[in-house]
């Protein structure tokens, strides 16, 4: 099946064609105990597993027929300009504030003897003081000389689900709700605007990365050509969420409902993916306290263009009943719903899981209640290793950004 458009995703179950997912790399081993909290990780993973991990976890997508694009890649191929490599170096060190100018010229200077490659990669890594040792020294530098980085590692790359999402044949380029993460949003701007697969197809821009209120992908299911739901959470606002449904009806694609979800404001919930997946027709996998009632307000578009919002508080399965069309809905909790292994298993994001085809996941291999669960009704699993990878805190779900999806 081949697409006008470099992107189509019209839900969360179509058979996954395309995908894009980044390899972790040197940033991880960027991370220390005193800088976990700032760079939102609760533990450190190691690195060289963390790669073996998601090594398997590209080759299990690869053998179900996936394409699978690196991110890296996809940015080295959009600065094959020199004008452009330019323009995002500017930008990236704007983005990661650096404001003395003689640091800046320091830094420029650094960057223009790497090759594309190496200049991504140690964009991506961040750089120790230790790598430019004769770089003038600001009062800032001064002021903090303890602390290791010139910049910071980006350590969260590896969930390429949040800086982007496409929906339809649009995108959303994320404004994150940290600093800490928001330079990752740039490498997707560039990869839209100069990537020789994406630059010339007029993509539609449902969100800018530039707005005033924070949109994460994790917070965006596409539960159908019509219905989308949305999380208004930890890191995604309301506001951000009227701008996007707003944006989503201009732009004529076939949604037409936009169900927001306003669901608890902690790191338990930090994402609606979190605790809410859709796996096959009629099946999700849940974290139990999303069952409800719930508060959820359903946005639609209106004759004269404007916007339409309900307040409807019902069950999660009623919601879905009802906007999906469905009679019968299957909600399979976390580990059962069991008091000692859903905690721990939802902790590890056994709510998280990836659908490659209707009824057809892929899950982390910790998690085995709930994959034994899963199973039980019917859904297959491709279960990928987790010691590593899990330490970030994000399933498998979080780890992927579909570009392309059959239609179902």
């Amino acid at each position: 099946m081949s697409y006008d458009n470099p992107l189509h995703v019209t839900s969360e179950i179509g058979k996954l064609v395309s995908v894009i997912l980044h390899r972790p790399s040197a940033e991880i081993e960027n991370l220390t105990p005193n800088l976990m909290e700032k760079l939102l990780f609760d533990e450190i993973p190691y690195l060289k597993e963390a790669i073996r991990e998601h090594d398997y976890f590209a080759r299990t997508l690869k053998e179900q027929g996936v394409e699978v694009l690196y991110l890296q890649d996809l940015v080295v191929e959009a600065i094959e300009d020199k004008k452009v490599r330019e323009a995002l170096i500017k930008d990236f060190l704007n983005e990661a504030r650096i404001y003395d100018e003689r640091m800046k010229y320091a830094l420029l200077e650094y960057f223009d003897n790497k090759d594309d490659g190496m200049l991504i990669r140690k964009m991506m890594s961040g750089i120790r003081k230790n790598e430019i040792p004769n770089i003038a020294k600001s009062l800032a530098y001064l002021v903090d000389e303890t602390y290791p980085f010139i910049l910071d590692p980006m350590p969260n790359l590896y969930f390429t689900r949040d800086p982007a999402a496409a929906i339809g044949n649009g995108i959303t380029i994320n404004k994150m709700r940290t600093c800490t993460r928001n330079r990752e949003t740039l490498f997707m701007k560039y990869i839209i605007e100069h990537n020789p697969r994406f630059k010339d197809s007029d993509i539609p821009i449902l969100y800018n990365r530039n707005e005033k209120t924070s949109l994460e992908g994790g917070d965006t299911l596409i539960l159908n050509k019509n219905v989308l739901a949305i999380g208004i959470s930890e890191r995604s606002e309301a506001h951000s969420v009227e701008t996007l449904a707003k944006n989503i009806f201009k732009s004529g694609q076939s949604f037409h409902t936009i169900l927001a979800f306003n669901i608890p404001k902690k790191r338990a919930f930090m994402h609606l993916d979190t605790v809410f997946t859709m796996i096959d027709y009629n099946k999700f996998t849940i974290h139990h306290e999303i069952e409800g009632p719930l508060t959820v307000y359903s946005i639609t578009k209106e004759k004269d263009d404007s916007i339409k919002i309900t307040e409807e508080k019902a069950t999660l399965q009623e919601i879905l009943k009802k906007y999906l069309g469905l009679t019968d809905i299957t909600l399979i909790r976390c580990a059962g719903g069991d008091k000692i292994d859903g905690p721990r298993e939802q902790w590890n994001d056994g709510s998280n899981t990836l659908a490659i085809a209707p009824g057809e996941v892929v899950v982390y291999s910790r998690n085995y209640v709930t994959n034994r669960i899963l199973n039980e009704n019917g859904v297959k699993t491709h279960v990928i290793h987790s010691s590593e990878l899990s330490r970030g805190r994000g399933g498998p779900r979080c780890m992927s950004m579909p570009i392309i999806r059959e239609d179902i």
